[in-house]
């Protein structure tokens, strides 16, 4: 975990889970990397708001897989789901509800799915799984959701496709993070105030 910058109340927090997603990012707003995996972003999360002061929103940006087809560019969340958590079975043992979707479109339902989960997505028949879900898939964005929520701070998820989840989709987000990073930063230019 580290953080770059300070925070200020009227300005958004970005999280970002490597400093390879975060090159291209303003520097005039602060920015704080993770590490990879729900438990890294969520811990490293809820440690800065707990410290406070909390920042006006948090925005995580980041590279994600493509769980179906054709699917590129840039995207803002709608819904996150953890799809590492067996929240059916949790509930049956304990009647009560883990990990259910948390909805970020503000009503706009047209906005993509994210599968958040450790696993990173490399095998055929786990894409396609996960496909009848979501529509992206990443390790981080729920965690950060979830912890952006819980301290009552706006939270937004914007991933840039890396790669199509799936075989080779590990040696592939190698290939493209720097061109990932560099869209999420113009991204990031065009839709926050510094």
């Amino acid at each position: 975990m580290r953080l770059i910058g300070e925070i200020d109340p009227a300005r958004p927090l970005l999280v970002v889970a490597v400093a390879e997603e975060a090159a291209y990012l303003d520097e005039r707003l602060p920015v704080l990397l993770t590490g990879m995996g729900k438990v890294n972003a969520g811990v490293a999360l809820a440690t800065v708001l707990g410290r406070g002061p909390l920042p006006a929103a948090v925005v995580n940006l980041g590279t994600a897989g493509a769980l179906r087809p054709g699917l590129e560019g840039t995207h803002e969340i709608g819904e996150v789901i953890q799809h590492d958590l067996d929240s059916a079975m949790l509930h049956t043992l304990t009647g009560e509800t883990y990990g259910p979707p948390l909805a970020l479109d503000g009503g706009r339902a047209a906005l993509p799915v994210l599968a958040t989960g450790d696993l990173f997505v490399a095998e055929e028949e786990a894409r396609k799984r996960l496909a009848e879900r979501a529509d992206l898939v990443d390790m981080e964005g729920y965690a950060v959701a979830s912890a952006a929520l819980a301290a009552g701070v706006p939270v937004r998820l914007v991933k840039h496709v890396s790669d199509e989840a799936g075989e080779g989709a590990a040696r592939t987000w190698r290939q493209s993070v720097d061109g990932c990073a560099k869209a999420l930063g113009q991204w990031a230019r065009e839709n926050l105030q510094p």
